[in-house]
């Protein structure tokens, strides 16, 4: 019985809090837009763990502080920076729809 309950508590251990928040639903959060609310962001952060790989994440997040990296990668001539500002510009179009 010892041995079950230990390999129970290991295993909450190793799969962290429950109520662990996201990198966009971060971003969100902290944004200041009047808009943002846990319920939105946690919605906009589902459909990111549905559609955009945590480094995805991280790059999009920084929009929320910093819009104006979002206007340098959408117009860098980059193509990795244009590839991934079309899936951003797809996440967005399905977050709004998903969440809006």
């Amino acid at each position: 019985m010892k041995r079950i309950f230990l390999g129970a508590g290991f295993a909450l251990v190793l799969a962290g809090p429950a109520s662990a928040a996201g990198i966009i639903e971060t971003a969100c959060m902290k944004s200041g837009r009047t808009a943002a609310s846990s319920v939105l962001c946690n919605c906009i952060q589902g459909v990111a763990d549905q559609l955009l790989a945590p480094h995805e994440q991280r790059k999009g997040a920084a929009f929320f502080a910093d819009p104006h990296k979002s206007q340098e990668t959408r117009q860098s001539a980059d193509a990795n920076d244009g590839a991934f500002w079309r899936k951003w510009k797809d996440y967005g179009v399905i977050a709004a729809k998903s969440c809006g």
